[in-house]
């Protein structure tokens, strides 16, 4: 008997294993998401943004006979722009603080004394963060089917938008990895919201022009450049190659024409670079977190 208590002693002792210790977390983070102001707030502004996106078509309908017509113009120009600026969204608000809040706001001094590995924090924090950033993509695109809906009645969805959705959710995946980075830098939550919203917004495009402009190269190297993949599913052919189209276009005549050259990724091409930023942020912010001291 004295031997029966003490296995299930023992037993009572023994912490979780690291997968149930991950979907543990991964549930509490991802509740206190959905139970948070900024889970609204950012519910609300995808709601308004597809409000605005509704009342434009609506009031220009006739103007826009092009997109409302024909379902691959539709999708292509809603869903391609509205994307990326869900997914930054999604991004900073859920992920701007994801690790850098475990310092600022001392939670990480105490639950770093509890039996559970750094990793796991980590990778719990990002699936959660992945699974709310899905949320409001979702609802963005629902919005749009339903707008789609309307406009073009029984119009079959066009394959390309499953494969763009697939894009986005890899892209989606990048950038919270590039976010989590950030946010293992800093022991202030401001920089890395500032700083995740600026490059990726506005940073990394004028890096790629900025490389395209000077050095008349394809902008591989930059995270942005992949993202048009999304979009560029939609075009007519498509390039699904490891190597980006290349277009030249001059302005003016003489002396003082200019020319601008624009590359756009191909899908493979455009997939890579995602992943080489999704698994290269991810492990670099794992690292930095690692080394960090709670103090």
């Amino acid at each position: 008997m004295a031997t029966a208590t003490a296995d299930a002693v023992r037993v009572a002792r023994t912490p979780p294993g690291s997968l149930e210790q991950v979907a543990k977390l991964t549930r509490y983070q991802l509740r206190e998401f959905l139970r948070s102001r900024r889970f609204l707030a950012l519910t609300a502004i995808i709601v308004a943004i597809g409000a605005i996106l509704t009342t434009v078509v609506a009031y220009f309908r006739s103007d826009l006979t092009g997109l409302v017509t024909n379902n691959l113009a539709f999708y292509g120009s809603f869903w391609a722009g509205g994307a990326n600026l869900v997914i930054v969204l999604a991004a900073v608000f859920f992920g701007g603080d994801a690790i850098a809040g475990e310092f600022q706001n001392k939670t990480g001094y105490f639950l770093m004394g509890l039996p559970v590995r750094r990793s796991t924090v980590y990778v719990a924090k990002y699936i959660a963060a992945l699974l709310a950033s899905i949320a409001m993509l979702g609802l963005y695109l629902a919005i749009l089917l339903g707008n789609g809906a309307y406009y073009l009645h029984a119009s079959a969805l066009p394959w390309q938008l499953g494969v763009s959705l697939v894009l986005a959710l890899v892209y989606l995946g990048a950038v919270l990895g590039a976010t989590f980075l950030f946010s293992s830098l800093f022991k202030t939550s401001a920089y890395g919201f500032v700083l995740t919203a600026i490059l990726f917004l506005f940073g990394f495009t004028l890096i790629g022009d900025l490389v395209t402009g000077l050095v008349k190269i394809e902008p591989w190297m930059v995270i942005s450049y992949a993202e048009s993949t999304i979009g560029s599913m939609f075009a007519s052919p498509i390039n699904w190659g490891l190597t980006g189209s290349v277009s030249r276009m001059t302005i003016g005549m003489g002396r003082g024409a200019i020319t601008t050259t624009t590359y756009t990724s191909g899908i493979a091409e455009g997939v890579v670079i995602m992943f080489v930023y999704l698994v290269g942020t991810a492990a670099a912010g794992l690292a930095l977190f690692e080394s960090e001291e709670f103090t």
